[in-house]
């Protein structure tokens, strides 16, 4: 399957079935956090001959233990992409005290990769198919200079953005749409192009400006596709009263771009019901 704008958030199947499989006799299931600065990583799914962040994990827990372990996510991210908080489940057919793991892990896993909590995991949990919502944030520096401490993670913007504008349109993109306009290859949807977008926020602290995005799920590229739209938006070049049309279009054209992957970040995982939110329902 591809990527999802960040993520692959491909539906359970409509039979509610999730291949779910439990360790083995005497063996622990494992939760853990994962952050990454995705620069000079090739996504998320390991790839022969290229560095990806389940590749560095699964050598490095090879190195550790002597097992041959797979790694599941939450999803998979893009090349380039980052994450703060992504999370993954795997098994140990030998059990480690979870503490001496951790420490073990961050000493050999390349410096771009950190596991930043590990724990024990129930034995049916599930890092995707247990996913309640995700969040992204994407990241701008607006200003007429590029900062050199922010070049690999912000995309540089020079023209003053227009965030009332912006607003207006992240506004009409909130909600239960076909999103299919703002998916990279809606043909490939298998499982649809319906998602909900519970917040998509546009905020400014200095020259940073971010756009947050939470939803139920994402399609192929779908979050850069949003950041891409709201900032031709706030440059001008598409007015905001557009968006609807878009949206209601179904169709993907040059008129949305793709942002740059480097200005996205998967900034977090929902294993809960979000207060105030509805229940996402058959979609992960």
């Amino acid at each position: 399957m591809p990527e999802r704008g960040g993520l692959d958030v491909s539906p359970v199947p409509a039979s509610g079935a999730t291949p779910r499989t439990r360790p083995p006799k005497g063996g622990r299931r494992y939760r853990m956090m994962i952050a990454y600065d995705g620069t000079d990583l090739s996504g998320w799914q390991a790839q022969p001959e290229k560095r990806t962040v389940q590749g560095a994990l699964e050598a490095a827990l090879k190195q550790l233990t002597g097992e041959t372990v797979r790694v599941h996510s939450c999803g998979r991210t893009d090349t380039g992409v980052h994450a703060r908080a992504q999370v993954a489940h795997f098994d140990l057919a030998r059990p480690w005290e979870v503490w001496k793991l951790q420490k073990g892990l961050n000493a050999v896993l390349p410096e771009a990769v950190r596991v930043s909590e590990l724990r024990f995991a129930r034995p049916d949990f599930h890092a995707r198919y247990d996913a309640q919502g995700k969040e992204y944030r994407y990241t701008i520096w607006n200003a007429p200079v590029a900062c050199p401490l922010h070049r690999l993670q912000t995309v540089h913007v020079r023209k003053p953005l227009d965030l009332v504008a912006m607003r207006r349109a992240a506004a009409m993109l909130e909600g239960t749409h076909d999103f299919a306009a703002f998916s990279a290859n809606p043909h490939r949807e298998t499982g649809g192009t319906v998602r909900t977008l519970w917040r998509l926020a546009v905020r400014k602290r200095g020259n940073l400006v971010t756009i947050s995005a939470l939803g139920d799920g994402f399609l192929y590229k779908m979050v850069r596709s949003l950041a891409g739209h709201l900032m031709r938006v706030g440059t001008g070049a598409v007015p905001a009263e557009e968006t609807p049309l878009l949206l209601s279009s179904r169709r993907r054209t040059a008129r949305v771009e793709t942002a740059p992957a480097c200005g996205l970040c998967l900034w977090k995982i929902h294993y809960r019901s979000i207060p105030g939110l509805p229940k996402p329902a058959g979609v992960c």
